[in-house]
């Protein structure tokens, strides 16, 4: 008599790219949970964003993308960063939270020392701007044709939108916006680093690139 062993659905790896949308997805139930609770009790909650050059105010680097003005401010946030950040996570969880961490930090500390005093900044604008200032950046480093595929798509869609974030306006964070996609870069520069180098001529023959 033989036997044969067969994997049981505990034991197959798990799939990094469910992770990562998973993980887009819980960020984006946890602004939604802040937000409720912060409407709750008077938007009390917005004092934790980032007060530039305030030392209380740096708590707001790792605070300030989860709150909101108000749940239109909120749901305008909600769509691109859920768009951009699935496709980020089709890389894998690891990649949405080094992406996320990065421009999180770049962009807060950069508004945190530039901002005006006496500004308060919240929401996820700044991600939204570093998640699409990644995949922009991402294929002009990596030269994988499907990432500058994506990179152009990502342009053509939010081009505009992002070129008009960056114009001082009262109550827009233009800051916030810059030092994001700044951090986006750096994100997609650091990961590139990371990326093992194919032979040449192993990357003409190629015909898939991971995202």
């Amino acid at each position: 008599m033989s036997t044969s062993l067969h994997p049981t659905p505990a034991d197959k790896p798990a799939d990094p790219r469910k992770q990562g949308i998973l993980l887009v997805f819980a960020l984006l139930a946890v602004m939604w949970v802040v937000e409720i609770i912060d409407s709750l009790d008077d938007g009390r909650l917005e004092r934790f964003g980032i007060e530039p050059r305030q030392l209380d105010g740096l708590e707001g680097v790792v605070a300030a993308p989860f709150l909101h003005a108000d749940f239109s401010h909120l749901f305008g946030n909600s769509i691109p960063f859920a768009v951009l950040g699935v496709t980020i996570a089709l890389g894998g969880a690891a990649r949405v939270a080094i992406v996320a961490g990065i421009v999180g930090l770049v962009g807060g500390l950069g508004t945190w020392l530039v901002a005006p005093a006496n500004t308060l900044h919240i929401g996820a604008s700044g991600l939204v701007f570093g998640f699409a200032a990644y995949l922009i950046f991402r294929g002009l480093f990596s030269r994988s044709w499907l990432h500058l595929a994506i990179g152009v798509v990502v342009g053509f869609i939010y081009g505009t939108t992002l070129a008009g974030g960056l114009v001082p306006q009262d109550g827009i964070s233009w800051q916030g916006h810059f030092f994001g996609g700044v951090g986006g870069v750096v994100a997609a520069r650091f990961l590139d680093q990371r990326e093992p180098r194919a032979p040449r001529a192993d990357r003409r023959l190629a015909t898939r690139s991971a995202l």
